[in-house]
């Protein structure tokens, strides 16, 4: 299982939210020396979200993606704001790993499997939920999409996307434990590798994800932010921990 450290961009600042509510923010400082430090600790990719850009389509903070992406050897994952070809271009020709769309998915599935098809390896799909699956949400997870969890998975079955970062959101920025519940429902309806977020608060959480199975299908990576961000769990500990699940 590969360690996901989270960064989340608004204003140019690295900051966590709770639940995904923009009014409960917490600063965390630069964004790049963040990035570098988790690098230092080990850490060999990043997941960096434009938290600006999710809500309102126009990327406010992609210049410090990409000096994430150039500053660092990390390979960067980055979503928020990726809606449409030429977004997905500029991040990836500027040395980005792999972009994640969410938004663009639920309202352009047809996008989704044409970026598929022209970057192989390099497009991913989020799918952030609330009510056990019973919505995807989208916009910045303001707006409901209209469409279960199970409805986007089946939808999303044939595309060769990279990845699926699924994001428990009422768990997202608080100490709650991973989705169990919802990741043993994803690992069951879909062939894709399975990036589980939300909820991660100690190397015990890290190595319950990694034991997670369902039939021969297992959690691929694990997105974390606040856990390591606010130094309850220590970057070089989860780093081990992913590298030695089995």
């Amino acid at each position: 299982m590969e360690l996901y450290p989270a960064i989340d961009l608004r204003g140019g600042a690295a900051v966590r939210l709770v639940q995904g509510d923009f009014g409960r923010q917490q600063e965390f400082g630069d964004p790049v020396d963040l990035a570098e430090r988790y690098e230092a600790a080990g850490a060999r990719w990043v997941h960096v979200v434009d938290l600006d850009a999710a809500r309102t389509g126009v990327a406010a903070n992609r210049a410090v993606v990409l000096e994430i992406a150039r500053r660092t050897g990390l390979a960067v994952q980055t979503g928020g704001g990726v809606r449409s070809a030429a977004d997905a271009a500029e991040l990836l020709g500027g040395g980005v790993r792999r972009v994640v769309l969410g938004t663009a998915a639920m309202s352009d599935p047809a996008l989704v499997a044409e970026l598929a098809a022209r970057h192989p390896g390099a497009v991913a799909v989020g799918l952030d939920h609330r009510g056990g699956g019973r919505d995807v949400s989208v916009q910045g997870w303001e707006q409901a999409s209209g469409t279960t969890l199970e409805e986007a998975l089946e939808r999303l079955e044939p595309v060769d996307v990279a990845a699926l970062v699924v994001t428990s959101i009422e768990r997202d920025g608080v100490p709650a434990g991973p989705d169990l519940e919802g990741l043993t429902f994803v690992l069951s309806h879909t062939r894709h590798p399975v990036l589980a977020s939300g909820g991660v608060r100690s190397v015990d959480d890290l190595r319950t994800l990694a034991a997670l199975t369902v039939g021969d299908r297992q959690v691929a990576g694990a997105v974390v932010g606040r856990a390591l961000v606010d130094g309850s769990l220590d970057v070089a500990e989860a780093v081990r921990a992913c590298a030695t699940s089995a």
